[in-house]
Protein backbone atom coordinates (compact mmCIF):
# COMPACT_ATOMS: atom_id res chain seq x y z
CA UNK A 1 0.00 0.00 0.00
CA UNK A 2 1.60 3.27 -1.02
CA UNK A 3 1.88 5.50 2.01
CA UNK A 4 2.48 9.58 1.13
CA UNK A 5 1.51 11.16 4.64
CA UNK A 6 4.12 10.87 7.31
CA UNK A 7 1.73 12.62 9.88
CA UNK A 8 -0.98 9.52 9.50
CA UNK A 9 1.80 7.20 10.03
CA UNK A 10 2.36 8.57 13.31
CA UNK A 11 -1.33 8.73 14.73
CA UNK A 12 -1.27 5.72 16.81
CA UNK A 13 -5.15 6.98 17.66
CA UNK A 14 -7.87 8.40 15.81
CA UNK A 15 -10.74 10.19 17.37
CA UNK A 16 -14.21 8.77 17.44
CA UNK A 17 -15.31 10.84 14.66
CA UNK A 18 -12.43 10.51 12.36
CA UNK A 19 -12.80 6.67 13.24
CA UNK A 20 -16.19 7.37 11.81
CA UNK A 21 -15.10 9.15 8.83
CA UNK A 22 -12.36 6.55 7.61
CA UNK A 23 -15.20 3.49 8.41
CA UNK A 24 -18.05 5.01 6.63
CA UNK A 25 -20.52 4.64 9.70
CA UNK A 26 -22.05 7.10 12.51
CA UNK A 27 -20.05 8.30 15.76
CA UNK A 28 -22.44 5.85 17.49
CA UNK A 29 -21.92 2.91 15.54
CA UNK A 30 -17.94 3.36 16.72
CA UNK A 31 -19.22 3.25 20.05
CA UNK A 32 -21.21 0.43 19.89
CA UNK A 33 -17.90 -1.70 18.44
CA UNK A 34 -16.05 -0.29 21.44
CA UNK A 35 -18.48 -1.80 23.66
CA UNK A 36 -18.45 -4.97 22.01
CA UNK A 37 -14.97 -5.65 22.03
CA UNK A 38 -13.76 -4.99 18.20
CA UNK A 39 -12.20 -1.53 18.72
CA UNK A 40 -9.48 -0.65 21.68
CA UNK A 41 -10.40 2.85 23.59
CA UNK A 42 -6.68 4.21 24.04
CA UNK A 43 -7.98 7.12 25.78
CA UNK A 44 -11.51 9.89 26.39
CA UNK A 45 -13.25 9.81 22.75
CA UNK A 46 -10.51 8.06 21.12
CA UNK A 47 -9.26 4.35 19.67
CA UNK A 48 -6.38 2.66 18.52
CA UNK A 49 -5.96 3.36 14.39
CA UNK A 50 -4.38 -0.69 14.29
CA UNK A 51 -7.98 -1.61 15.67
CA UNK A 52 -9.90 0.17 13.56
CA UNK A 53 -7.60 -0.96 10.46
CA UNK A 54 -7.75 -4.60 11.77
CA UNK A 55 -11.39 -4.67 11.92
CA UNK A 56 -12.11 -3.00 8.93
CA UNK A 57 -9.77 -5.36 6.63
CA UNK A 58 -10.63 -8.60 9.00
CA UNK A 59 -14.05 -8.61 10.69
CA UNK A 60 -16.31 -5.97 8.69
CA UNK A 61 -18.58 -8.21 6.01
CA UNK A 62 -17.30 -11.60 7.05
CA UNK A 63 -19.11 -11.70 10.88
CA UNK A 64 -22.62 -10.95 11.53
CA UNK A 65 -23.31 -7.16 12.78
CA UNK A 66 -26.17 -6.42 15.11
CA UNK A 67 -27.15 -3.19 14.65
CA UNK A 68 -28.94 -1.61 11.71
CA UNK A 69 -25.88 0.74 11.32
CA UNK A 70 -23.11 -1.97 10.94
CA UNK A 71 -25.43 -3.62 8.44
CA UNK A 72 -24.64 -0.89 6.11
CA UNK A 73 -21.29 -1.15 6.56
CA UNK A 74 -21.00 -4.52 5.85
CA UNK A 75 -22.86 -3.98 2.47
CA UNK A 76 -20.29 -1.27 1.69
CA UNK A 77 -17.50 -2.51 -0.88
CA UNK A 78 -14.05 -1.56 -1.28
CA UNK A 79 -12.89 -0.71 2.45
CA UNK A 80 -10.29 1.50 2.61
CA UNK A 81 -8.22 2.50 5.73
CA UNK A 82 -8.18 6.45 6.36
CA UNK A 83 -4.47 6.92 5.04
CA UNK A 84 -5.50 5.04 1.43
CA UNK A 85 -8.75 7.59 1.36
CA UNK A 86 -6.30 10.92 1.80
CA UNK A 87 -3.93 9.97 -0.08
CA UNK A 88 -5.87 9.00 -3.06
CA UNK A 89 -7.26 12.36 -2.34
CA UNK A 90 -4.18 13.87 -2.35
CA UNK A 91 -2.93 12.31 -6.00
CA UNK A 92 -6.24 12.42 -7.63
CA UNK A 93 -6.90 15.94 -6.21
CA UNK A 94 -5.36 19.38 -7.18
CA UNK A 95 -4.89 21.93 -4.20
CA UNK A 96 -8.30 23.95 -5.39
CA UNK A 97 -10.70 20.84 -5.16
CA UNK A 98 -8.94 18.88 -2.44
CA UNK A 99 -11.31 20.85 0.44
CA UNK A 100 -14.23 20.15 -1.16
CA UNK A 101 -13.25 16.06 -1.78
CA UNK A 102 -12.32 15.38 1.84
CA UNK A 103 -15.97 16.82 2.56
CA UNK A 104 -17.27 14.71 0.21
CA UNK A 105 -15.63 11.82 2.97
CA UNK A 106 -17.62 13.29 5.64
CA UNK A 107 -21.00 11.69 6.21
CA UNK A 108 -24.04 14.56 6.03
CA UNK A 109 -24.81 13.25 10.14
CA UNK A 110 -21.13 14.18 10.73
CA UNK A 111 -20.94 17.27 9.17
CA UNK A 112 -24.37 18.33 10.45
CA UNK A 113 -23.43 17.65 14.22
CA UNK A 114 -19.74 19.32 14.17
CA UNK A 115 -21.19 21.86 11.45
CA UNK A 116 -18.37 21.58 9.07
CA UNK A 117 -18.57 22.85 6.04
CA UNK A 118 -14.97 24.47 4.12
CA UNK A 119 -15.58 27.32 2.12
CA UNK A 120 -15.18 27.88 -1.79
CA UNK A 121 -12.02 29.20 -2.87
CA UNK A 122 -13.62 31.92 -4.76
CA UNK A 123 -14.57 32.79 -1.15
CA UNK A 124 -11.40 32.82 0.59
CA UNK A 125 -9.60 34.91 -1.95
CA UNK A 126 -11.93 37.52 -1.77
CA UNK A 127 -12.46 37.85 1.91
CA UNK A 128 -8.41 37.98 2.33
CA UNK A 129 -8.00 40.59 -0.61
CA UNK A 130 -9.78 42.84 1.83
CA UNK A 131 -7.01 42.37 4.43
CA UNK A 132 -3.34 43.85 5.11
CA UNK A 133 -1.27 41.05 4.44
CA UNK A 134 2.59 40.93 4.41
CA UNK A 135 5.59 38.79 5.62
CA UNK A 136 5.96 39.33 9.19
CA UNK A 137 1.73 38.75 10.09
CA UNK A 138 0.68 36.62 12.40
CA UNK A 139 -1.58 34.44 10.85
CA UNK A 140 -4.23 32.37 12.52
CA UNK A 141 -7.06 29.91 11.59
CA UNK A 142 -8.72 28.63 14.42
CA UNK A 143 -10.72 25.45 12.37
CA UNK A 144 -8.53 25.26 9.54
CA UNK A 145 -9.92 22.21 7.98
CA UNK A 146 -8.21 21.24 5.27
CA UNK A 147 -6.49 24.68 4.91
CA UNK A 148 -7.75 26.91 2.21
CA UNK A 149 -7.65 30.11 4.09
CA UNK A 150 -4.14 29.39 4.81
CA UNK A 151 -2.82 28.48 1.70
CA UNK A 152 -4.21 31.44 0.15
CA UNK A 153 -2.79 33.52 2.54
CA UNK A 154 0.65 32.01 1.95
CA UNK A 155 0.34 32.37 -1.38
CA UNK A 156 -0.26 36.34 -0.71
CA UNK A 157 3.17 36.37 0.68
CA UNK A 158 2.92 35.91 4.08
CA UNK A 159 5.79 33.62 5.76
CA UNK A 160 4.54 30.06 6.52
CA UNK A 161 6.52 30.23 10.03
CA UNK A 162 3.81 33.03 10.78
CA UNK A 163 1.16 30.48 10.02
CA UNK A 164 -0.84 29.19 13.07
CA UNK A 165 -3.98 26.55 12.75
CA UNK A 166 -6.22 25.05 14.53
CA UNK A 167 -8.97 21.53 14.18
CA UNK A 168 -9.97 18.75 16.11
CA UNK A 169 -9.85 16.39 13.25
CA UNK A 170 -6.59 15.37 12.40
CA UNK A 171 -6.85 14.15 9.46
CA UNK A 172 -7.42 17.84 8.12
CA UNK A 173 -4.67 18.75 9.58
CA UNK A 174 -2.62 16.12 8.01
CA UNK A 175 -4.10 17.88 5.08
CA UNK A 176 -2.88 21.10 5.79
CA UNK A 177 0.62 20.02 6.90
CA UNK A 178 0.96 18.33 3.26
CA UNK A 179 -0.08 21.17 1.52
CA UNK A 180 1.94 23.93 2.91
CA UNK A 181 4.89 21.41 2.21
CA UNK A 182 4.05 20.48 -1.54
CA UNK A 183 3.96 23.92 -2.15
CA UNK A 184 5.93 25.98 0.01
CA UNK A 185 8.28 22.84 1.19
CA UNK A 186 8.19 24.04 4.98
CA UNK A 187 7.16 21.97 7.86
CA UNK A 188 4.70 23.96 9.67
CA UNK A 189 5.00 23.31 13.74
CA UNK A 190 1.85 25.64 14.59
CA UNK A 191 -0.40 23.75 12.41
CA UNK A 192 -1.93 21.63 15.35
CA UNK A 193 -4.83 19.29 16.46
CA UNK A 194 -6.23 20.55 18.87
CA UNK A 195 -9.66 22.31 20.07
CA UNK A 196 -9.83 26.04 19.86
CA UNK A 197 -11.51 26.77 23.10
CA UNK A 198 -8.61 25.27 24.51
CA UNK A 199 -5.66 26.65 22.82
CA UNK A 200 -7.21 29.79 23.34
CA UNK A 201 -6.88 30.08 26.42
CA UNK A 202 -3.20 28.93 26.72
CA UNK A 203 -2.19 31.32 24.04
CA UNK A 204 -4.03 34.38 25.78
CA UNK A 205 -2.11 33.35 28.82
CA UNK A 206 1.28 33.41 26.90
CA UNK A 207 0.12 36.85 25.39
CA UNK A 208 0.28 35.65 22.03
CA UNK A 209 -1.76 37.88 19.56
CA UNK A 210 -1.94 37.86 15.91
CA UNK A 211 -1.99 40.40 13.01
CA UNK A 212 -5.20 38.30 10.98
CA UNK A 213 -7.56 35.81 12.25
CA UNK A 214 -9.69 34.51 9.00
CA UNK A 215 -12.10 30.99 9.06
CA UNK A 216 -15.07 29.64 8.58
CA UNK A 217 -16.19 28.26 12.11
CA UNK A 218 -18.69 25.69 13.09
CA UNK A 219 -22.25 26.50 11.93
CA UNK A 220 -24.50 25.47 14.83
CA UNK A 221 -22.01 22.66 15.90
CA UNK A 222 -23.69 20.47 19.00
CA UNK A 223 -22.29 21.17 22.64
CA UNK A 224 -23.81 20.36 25.67
CA UNK A 225 -25.79 23.94 27.06
CA UNK A 226 -23.29 23.27 30.53
CA UNK A 227 -20.67 23.85 27.98
CA UNK A 228 -21.70 26.86 25.79
CA UNK A 229 -22.54 28.94 28.51
CA UNK A 230 -18.90 28.36 30.40
CA UNK A 231 -17.73 29.34 27.40
CA UNK A 232 -19.98 32.14 26.71
CA UNK A 233 -19.00 33.49 30.01
CA UNK A 234 -14.84 32.84 29.35
CA UNK A 235 -14.75 34.74 26.10
CA UNK A 236 -16.98 37.57 26.87
CA UNK A 237 -20.16 36.32 24.42
CA UNK A 238 -22.94 37.46 27.15
CA UNK A 239 -25.81 35.23 26.05
CA UNK A 240 -24.72 34.42 22.39
CA UNK A 241 -23.07 30.82 22.92
CA UNK A 242 -24.02 29.45 19.31
CA UNK A 243 -20.36 28.24 18.08
CA UNK A 244 -20.24 30.93 15.63
CA UNK A 245 -20.59 33.33 18.47
CA UNK A 246 -18.03 31.36 20.69
CA UNK A 247 -15.41 31.22 17.76
CA UNK A 248 -15.68 35.10 17.42
CA UNK A 249 -15.23 36.15 21.01
CA UNK A 250 -12.51 33.71 21.44
CA UNK A 251 -10.84 35.21 18.30
CA UNK A 252 -10.87 38.92 19.17
CA UNK A 253 -9.29 38.10 22.23
CA UNK A 254 -6.24 37.11 20.33
CA UNK A 255 -6.47 40.11 17.53
CA UNK A 256 -3.82 42.37 17.45
CA UNK A 257 -4.82 46.26 17.63
CA UNK A 258 -5.69 47.06 14.18
CA UNK A 259 -5.35 43.45 13.39
CA UNK A 260 -7.88 41.95 10.81
CA UNK A 261 -11.08 39.55 11.56
CA UNK A 262 -12.41 37.81 8.73
CA UNK A 263 -15.10 35.38 9.94
CA UNK A 264 -17.62 33.65 6.90
CA UNK A 265 -21.18 32.88 8.80
CA UNK A 266 -24.40 31.78 8.27
CA UNK A 267 -27.26 34.71 8.18
CA UNK A 268 -28.45 34.03 11.05
CA UNK A 269 -25.96 35.48 13.12
CA UNK A 270 -26.86 39.20 11.30
CA UNK A 271 -30.22 39.42 12.43
CA UNK A 272 -31.83 36.60 15.33
CA UNK A 273 -32.04 37.76 18.65
CA UNK A 274 -29.46 34.86 20.04
CA UNK A 275 -26.51 36.88 18.47
CA UNK A 276 -27.74 40.51 20.16
CA UNK A 277 -24.37 40.29 22.38
CA UNK A 278 -21.99 39.43 20.73
CA UNK A 279 -23.15 41.84 17.78
CA UNK A 280 -23.07 44.33 20.22
CA UNK A 281 -19.86 43.81 21.33
CA UNK A 282 -18.33 43.44 17.23
CA UNK A 283 -19.93 47.48 16.69
CA UNK A 284 -17.34 48.34 19.37
CA UNK A 285 -14.47 47.62 16.27
CA UNK A 286 -14.39 49.26 12.97
CA UNK A 287 -16.71 47.23 10.72
CA UNK A 288 -15.04 46.80 7.56
CA UNK A 289 -17.15 44.93 5.31
CA UNK A 290 -20.27 42.70 5.25
CA UNK A 291 -20.97 41.08 2.44
CA UNK A 292 -23.57 38.42 1.16
CA UNK A 293 -22.09 35.44 -0.74
CA UNK A 294 -25.76 33.50 -1.18
CA UNK A 295 -25.95 29.86 -0.81
CA UNK A 296 -22.56 29.32 -1.11
CA UNK A 297 -22.78 25.67 0.51
CA UNK A 298 -24.13 22.61 -1.21
CA UNK A 299 -27.21 21.51 0.72
CA UNK A 300 -27.80 24.43 2.76
CA UNK A 301 -30.45 26.27 2.48
CA UNK A 302 -29.16 29.65 4.46
CA UNK A 303 -26.91 32.32 2.89
CA UNK A 304 -23.34 32.01 3.39
CA UNK A 305 -22.26 35.94 4.94
CA UNK A 306 -18.72 37.49 5.90
CA UNK A 307 -18.00 40.09 8.46
CA UNK A 308 -14.71 41.56 8.45
CA UNK A 309 -13.55 43.86 11.59
CA UNK A 310 -10.53 45.99 11.93
CA UNK A 311 -9.53 46.29 15.84
CA UNK A 312 -10.14 50.05 16.34
CA UNK A 313 -12.75 52.66 17.71
CA UNK A 314 -15.87 52.27 15.39
CA UNK A 315 -16.48 56.38 16.10
CA UNK A 316 -18.06 57.81 12.68
CA UNK A 317 -16.81 54.69 10.77
CA UNK A 318 -18.82 54.23 7.53
CA UNK A 319 -18.54 50.27 6.73
CA UNK A 320 -18.91 48.85 2.67
CA UNK A 321 -21.96 46.43 2.19
CA UNK A 322 -22.25 44.10 -0.54
CA UNK A 323 -25.26 42.20 -1.40
CA UNK A 324 -25.77 40.60 -5.00
CA UNK A 325 -22.89 42.34 -6.04
CA UNK A 326 -23.98 45.63 -5.37
CA UNK A 327 -21.44 48.39 -3.10
CA UNK A 328 -22.70 50.83 -0.76
CA UNK A 329 -21.73 52.10 2.28
CA UNK A 330 -23.43 53.10 5.56
CA UNK A 331 -22.51 54.76 8.86
CA UNK A 332 -21.44 51.77 11.16
CA UNK A 333 -23.93 53.42 13.82
CA UNK A 334 -26.84 52.70 11.77
CA UNK A 335 -26.58 49.01 12.72
CA UNK A 336 -26.41 50.55 16.78
CA UNK A 337 -30.07 52.25 16.42
CA UNK A 338 -31.67 48.76 14.94
CA UNK A 339 -33.95 46.61 18.17
CA UNK A 340 -31.92 43.80 18.58
CA UNK A 341 -28.60 45.80 17.06
CA UNK A 342 -29.32 43.94 13.88
CA UNK A 343 -26.43 44.20 11.25
CA UNK A 344 -29.67 44.78 7.95
CA UNK A 345 -26.63 45.26 5.84
CA UNK A 346 -29.02 44.52 3.02
CA UNK A 347 -30.67 47.79 3.16
CA UNK A 348 -28.96 50.74 2.14
CA UNK A 349 -28.03 54.27 4.03
CA UNK A 350 -31.42 55.49 2.15
CA UNK A 351 -33.65 52.56 3.64
CA UNK A 352 -31.52 52.77 6.83
CA UNK A 353 -32.62 56.68 7.49
CA UNK A 354 -36.37 55.85 7.05
CA UNK A 355 -35.98 52.77 9.69
CA UNK A 356 -34.67 55.63 12.15
CA UNK A 357 -37.98 57.17 11.16
CA UNK A 358 -40.37 54.92 11.57
CA UNK A 359 -39.56 54.19 15.22
CA UNK A 360 -38.69 58.12 15.68
CA UNK A 361 -42.62 58.84 14.93
CA UNK A 362 -44.17 57.64 18.26
CA UNK A 363 -45.26 53.88 18.18
CA UNK A 364 -45.86 51.24 20.86
CA UNK A 365 -44.98 47.71 20.66
CA UNK A 366 -46.23 44.33 21.05
CA UNK A 367 -44.02 43.02 23.33
CA UNK A 368 -46.26 42.63 26.94
CA UNK A 369 -49.16 44.30 24.72
CA UNK A 370 -50.11 40.67 23.04
CA UNK A 371 -51.14 37.15 23.88
CA UNK A 372 -49.79 34.67 21.66
CA UNK A 373 -50.65 30.98 20.73
CA UNK A 374 -49.56 28.36 18.08
CA UNK A 375 -51.64 26.90 15.72
CA UNK A 376 -52.92 23.33 16.35
CA UNK A 377 -50.00 20.77 16.01
CA UNK A 378 -52.19 16.99 15.49
CA UNK A 379 -48.60 14.93 15.18
CA UNK A 380 -50.54 13.54 11.43
CA UNK A 381 -52.85 15.74 10.07
CA UNK A 382 -53.70 12.72 7.47
CA UNK A 383 -55.41 10.82 10.77
CA UNK A 384 -56.62 14.33 12.14
CA UNK A 385 -57.77 15.81 9.46
CA UNK A 386 -60.24 15.42 6.29
CA UNK A 387 -60.80 17.48 3.12
CA UNK A 388 -64.51 16.62 3.85
CA UNK A 389 -66.63 18.17 5.95
CA UNK A 390 -68.06 15.55 8.40
CA UNK A 391 -70.55 15.23 11.50
CA UNK A 392 -68.33 16.25 14.61
CA UNK A 393 -65.33 17.49 12.28
CA UNK A 394 -64.71 21.73 12.27
CA UNK A 395 -63.05 24.33 9.49
CA UNK A 396 -59.24 24.47 10.31
CA UNK A 397 -57.34 27.28 8.67
CA UNK A 398 -53.79 26.62 7.21
CA UNK A 399 -51.24 29.21 6.76
CA UNK A 400 -51.86 29.39 2.89
CA UNK A 401 -55.74 29.95 3.67
CA UNK A 402 -54.45 33.65 5.27
CA UNK A 403 -54.53 36.68 2.15
CA UNK A 404 -54.30 40.16 2.92
CA UNK A 405 -58.08 40.51 1.08
CA UNK A 406 -59.83 37.68 3.09
CA UNK A 407 -59.45 34.29 4.14
CA UNK A 408 -59.72 31.27 1.84
CA UNK A 409 -62.77 28.77 1.77
CA UNK A 410 -62.01 25.88 4.05
CA UNK A 411 -60.56 22.98 2.68
CA UNK A 412 -59.64 21.43 5.47
CA UNK A 413 -61.48 19.68 8.78
CA UNK A 414 -60.70 18.59 12.06
CA UNK A 415 -62.45 16.65 14.80
CA UNK A 416 -63.31 19.02 17.28
CA UNK A 417 -62.03 17.02 20.32
CA UNK A 418 -58.03 17.66 20.43
CA UNK A 419 -57.32 15.64 23.20
CA UNK A 420 -55.22 13.09 20.91
CA UNK A 421 -53.41 16.17 18.67
CA UNK A 422 -49.33 16.76 20.06
CA UNK A 423 -50.03 20.45 20.86
CA UNK A 424 -53.35 22.63 21.35
CA UNK A 425 -53.09 25.93 22.62
CA UNK A 426 -56.14 26.88 25.31
CA UNK A 427 -59.23 26.77 23.35
CA UNK A 428 -60.32 30.23 24.67
CA UNK A 429 -57.68 31.49 22.46
CA UNK A 430 -58.82 30.04 19.23
CA UNK A 431 -62.57 30.88 20.29
CA UNK A 432 -61.71 34.36 21.10
CA UNK A 433 -64.63 37.15 19.95
CA UNK A 434 -61.47 39.03 18.47
CA UNK A 435 -57.89 37.64 17.30
CA UNK A 436 -55.49 38.36 14.73
CA UNK A 437 -54.07 34.91 12.79
CA UNK A 438 -51.36 35.14 10.66
CA UNK A 439 -49.12 33.21 8.55
CA UNK A 440 -45.92 31.82 9.90
CA UNK A 441 -43.72 30.48 6.60
CA UNK A 442 -43.41 33.68 4.99
CA UNK A 443 -41.50 36.09 3.40
CA UNK A 444 -44.19 38.85 3.80
CA UNK A 445 -46.47 39.73 6.62
CA UNK A 446 -50.00 38.44 6.05
CA UNK A 447 -52.53 38.80 8.80
CA UNK A 448 -56.32 38.50 8.94
CA UNK A 449 -58.73 39.65 11.49
CA UNK A 450 -60.78 36.97 12.98
CA UNK A 451 -64.18 37.23 15.21
CA UNK A 452 -65.43 33.95 14.15
CA UNK A 453 -63.70 31.97 16.29
CA UNK A 454 -62.13 29.92 14.18
CA UNK A 455 -59.29 27.44 14.44
CA UNK A 456 -55.98 26.90 12.68
CA UNK A 457 -53.01 24.52 11.75
CA UNK A 458 -49.60 25.06 12.80
CA UNK A 459 -48.30 26.74 9.71
CA UNK A 460 -50.43 29.76 11.08
CA UNK A 461 -50.34 31.16 14.59
CA UNK A 462 -51.88 33.91 16.34
CA UNK A 463 -52.46 37.20 18.63
CA UNK A 464 -54.86 38.78 20.87
CA UNK A 465 -53.48 42.36 21.10
CA UNK A 466 -53.70 44.82 23.73
CA UNK A 467 -52.37 47.66 22.77
CA UNK A 468 -54.85 50.62 23.25
CA UNK A 469 -56.60 50.10 19.35
CA UNK A 470 -59.54 47.88 17.83
CA UNK A 471 -57.68 44.30 16.23
CA UNK A 472 -58.77 44.83 13.21
CA UNK A 473 -56.84 48.43 13.06
CA UNK A 474 -53.85 46.90 14.17
CA UNK A 475 -54.54 44.45 11.41
CA UNK A 476 -54.39 46.92 8.49
CA UNK A 477 -52.06 48.41 9.82
CA UNK A 478 -49.73 45.07 10.34
CA UNK A 479 -50.84 44.89 6.43
CA UNK A 480 -49.45 47.71 5.39
CA UNK A 481 -46.76 47.98 2.85
CA UNK A 482 -44.27 50.02 4.68
CA UNK A 483 -44.81 47.86 7.85
CA UNK A 484 -44.15 44.90 5.29
CA UNK A 485 -41.23 46.80 3.86
CA UNK A 486 -39.70 47.60 7.52
CA UNK A 487 -40.33 43.78 8.16
CA UNK A 488 -38.32 43.04 5.03
CA UNK A 489 -35.48 44.96 5.33
CA UNK A 490 -35.05 45.16 8.94
CA UNK A 491 -35.27 41.20 9.59
CA UNK A 492 -34.91 39.82 6.31
CA UNK A 493 -35.96 36.24 6.91
CA UNK A 494 -38.83 33.12 5.75
CA UNK A 495 -40.27 33.03 9.02
CA UNK A 496 -42.68 35.68 11.01
CA UNK A 497 -41.14 34.83 14.23
CA UNK A 498 -42.76 36.38 17.41
CA UNK A 499 -40.05 38.38 18.56
CA UNK A 500 -39.71 40.07 15.31
CA UNK A 501 -43.07 40.77 15.38
CA UNK A 502 -42.84 42.34 19.06
CA UNK A 503 -39.89 44.78 18.09
CA UNK A 504 -42.32 46.38 15.02
CA UNK A 505 -43.08 49.98 15.22
CA UNK A 506 -47.05 50.09 16.03
CA UNK A 507 -47.75 54.05 15.79
CA UNK A 508 -51.63 53.76 17.92
CA UNK A 509 -51.45 57.45 17.17
CA UNK A 510 -52.32 57.47 13.71
CA UNK A 511 -55.91 56.49 14.64
CA UNK A 512 -56.44 59.32 17.01
CA UNK A 513 -57.59 61.38 13.82
CA UNK A 514 -58.34 58.73 11.48
CA UNK A 515 -60.87 56.16 12.28
CA UNK A 516 -60.15 53.30 9.33
CA UNK A 517 -56.65 52.88 7.44
CA UNK A 518 -55.36 54.24 4.50
CA UNK A 519 -51.69 53.82 3.01
CA UNK A 520 -51.19 57.27 2.00
CA UNK A 521 -52.41 59.11 4.84
CA UNK A 522 -50.52 56.86 7.04
CA UNK A 523 -47.39 57.47 5.37
CA UNK A 524 -48.54 61.04 5.50
CA UNK A 525 -48.59 60.97 9.31
CA UNK A 526 -44.82 58.87 9.82
CA UNK A 527 -43.26 61.97 7.30
CA UNK A 528 -42.25 59.16 4.20
CA UNK A 529 -42.79 59.49 0.85
CA UNK A 530 -43.02 56.58 -1.52
CA UNK A 531 -40.86 57.31 -4.62
CA UNK A 532 -41.64 55.73 -7.96
CA UNK A 533 -39.53 52.82 -7.81
CA UNK A 534 -41.28 51.24 -4.62
CA UNK A 535 -38.95 52.79 -2.19
CA UNK A 536 -38.86 54.77 0.48
CA UNK A 537 -37.36 58.29 1.88
CA UNK A 538 -37.81 60.67 4.72
CA UNK A 539 -39.49 63.81 3.09
CA UNK A 540 -37.64 66.59 3.27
Amino acid sequence: MQRNLPELEELKSLSIESASIAAGVSSATIRNWIKTGYLTQTGKGQISRESLEHFIKNVAGTEKLNSRANKKHKDTHDHHDITQKINDLLVQSSAEQIGDEYENLLADSHRNKEGIYYTPQEIVRDMLDKAQITAHSRFLDPCCGSGNFIIEALRKGLAPENVFGFDTDENAVAIVKKRIRDEFNFDSPNIKVGDFFEEAIVLKNQGLTFDLIFTNPPWGKKLEKSEKEHLAKVFNCGTSNDTSSLFMGASLELLKKDGFLGFLVQEALFNIATFEDVRARVLEKEILYLIDYGKAFKGLITKAQTIIIKNAPAAGHLTVCNVEGVSFRRPQDSFKKNPKKIFNFWATEEDSKVIEQLYSVPHKILLGNAKWALGIVTGNNDRFCTSEPSEGYVPIYKGLDITKSGLKEATTFIRKDFSSCQQVAPLEMYEAKEKIIYKFISSKLCFFYDDKGRYILNSANLLIPNIGIPAKQLTDMLNSEIINWLFQKLFNTHKVLRGDLEMLPLHTGFFDSHSTFNEADYLNYLGITKNEDGTYRVKR
